[in-house]
């Protein structure tokens, strides 16, 4: 015990940097858990459908092909007029990631499971080199 009282200052640096070491991966648990490669793969090969999530203005200003458009706020009355079937994975888009990933929860509440969100939103699609349609 007599340790632990002389040395208190090198058990507070340790529970400091481990909690700093933690960081970077708190930062990224609100992003998403797609990346731009693993969406692509769940639209070729699972059909998958996208939505965009974002307002109209922001949409027009480039999506990626296909996405359908449903402003966040309108999620729980058109999800399903755009995805009839609750099976198919479901990718959510918005600018940074940010409004896809409570797309995404909206989207589980509903009934579908393989809504995912994607990671970095529409700029980590720019910044992977993905098309994206300008409407």
């Amino acid at each position: 015990m007599q340790f632990f009282i002389e040395n208190w200052y090198l058990f507070l640096l340790a529970i400091g940097s481990g909690a700093l070491l933690m960081v970077p991966s708190l930062k990224g648990a609100g992003a998403g858990s797609l990346t731009p490669a693993d969406a692509v793969q769940r639209i070729n090969r699972e059909k998958a459908v996208v939505v965009d999530v974002r307002e109209a203005e922001e949409y027009v200003t480039g999506h990626i092909t296909n996405a359908k458009n449903i402003p966040l706020a309108q999620l729980d009355e058109r999800l399903p007029l755009v995805a009839k079937n609750k099976s198919v994975p479901v990718v959510m888009v918005c600018e940074k990631g940010a409004r896809a990933v409570r797309a995404e929860a909206m989207a589980k509440k509903l009934g579908y499971e393989k809504a995912q969100a994607l990671a970095g939103g529409m700029k980590g699609w720019r910044n992977a080199g993905m098309p994206v349609v300008k409407a």
